[in-house]
């Protein structure tokens, strides 16, 4: 949390400016959280990260000191998808409110990306290597497990389902126009591993900046896009 004397209240901007100059420790959650600023210029930040590492007890408080990476794992999802109840808001997709965390948290309904950062701040807090991956047409999340069980695990946060090589490549395929037999296997894995290269920090919040803009073009909402492309301006400038 960036912390400010009572004497400098910074402006939303000046504050996202601040959270996203560095992509050393970028603060994804804070950053993705103070999006909500410019609709909701009351949106308490502090709440949301206090949330967070109350989630972040609960989920910690039964697992065994030594758990592996797959018990964590099995924890967490049980924990985000059961016990607190997240999912996609398949009733109202486009509605703004599934971009900005804070109404996210409150109705436990978002879209792939919001849903992903918040997952994967609570997969961060538990050690696991997990990152956000921005697959064709709807963002995932992706855990390295390392030995004795190696291996990749990609997850839909928008349904909490677990993703094999055939399930990615039919949704590719769906993307793409082709399937995996069309391509042939060598193809189809280099095409499946283009497609799960991670996304980094500060291309989520990108890409959740470019989701608001679809929606606000198309209520033509002026003030909120001049916003959102001084955001856009600002997070290229820092790289």
């Amino acid at each position: 949390m960036v912390a400010w004397s009572p004497s400098d209240v910074p402006t939303p901007l000046d504050y996202f400016r601040c959270l996203v100059a560095s992509d050393t420790q970028f603060p994804l959650l804070e950053a993705a959280a103070s999006l909500a600023q410019d609709p909701y210029p009351q949106a308490d930040i502090e709440s949301v990260l206090a949330q967070m590492d109350a989630w972040h007890f609960r989920l910690r408080r039964p697992l065994n000191a030594k758990a592996d990476p797959i018990a964590k794992l099995r924890r967490l999802n049980q924990f985000f998808f059961d016990e607190l109840g997240f999912a996609g808001n398949v009733n109202d997709y486009y509605a703004p409110d599934n971009s900005y965390l804070h109404r996210v948290m409150d109705t436990r309904r978002g879209i792939p990306i919001s849903l992903s950062v918040l997952w994967l701040e609570l997969a961060q807090g538990l050690g696991l290597q997990a990152q956000g991956v921005g697959f064709p047409g709807h963002f995932l999340v992706k855990v390295k497990l390392p030995d004795p069980h190696e291996g990749l695990i990609v997850l839909d946060p928008f349904t909490g389902q677990s993703l094999g090589r055939e399930d990615l490549l039919e949704r590719i395929g769906q993307w793409l126009g082709s399937d995996g037999e069309s391509l042939g296997k060598r193809k189809t894995d280099l095409v499946l591993s283009q497609h799960l290269q991670a996304c980094s920090p500060r291309n989520m919040v990108l890409r959740m900046l470019k989701n608001l803009q679809e929606i606000y073009r198309s209520r033509q909402e002026k003030r909120l896009l001049h916003l959102l492309q001084m955001r856009i301006e600002i997070l290229a400038q820092s790289r």
